[in-house]
């Protein structure tokens, strides 16, 4: 999900992408929303869209913190005794 400089381009978060796609559905469904919202981790939230049949992992939902797609924003948590800038 990152290009050669190491950074997250916007076309990665695209509708044409995986995580694209779970988003879109998750910008309209008010249920899904909620259950995200629950999660904790993006790890939770990863199982989430693989249980709708989405290929996505916490670690590309990580790496796409800060962007908004399909009216969707992505919001990184800092959770004491992380490492620093491990994904951002």
């Amino acid at each position: 999900m990152t290009d050669s400089s190491g950074t997250v381009s916007s076309e990665m978060v695209s509708s044409g992408t995986e995580l694209g796609r779970f988003l879109r559905v998750l910008g309209h469904d008010l249920k899904l929303q909620a259950l995200v919202r629950a999660c904790v981790t993006a790890d939770e939230v990863a199982v989430i869209a693989q249980q709708c049949g989405f290929a996505v992992t916490g670690d590309q939902i990580l790496l796409c913190a800060g962007r908004q797609d399909h009216g969707v924003t992505i919001t990184r948590v800092d959770h004491p005794g992380e490492y620093p800038g491990r994904y951002y």
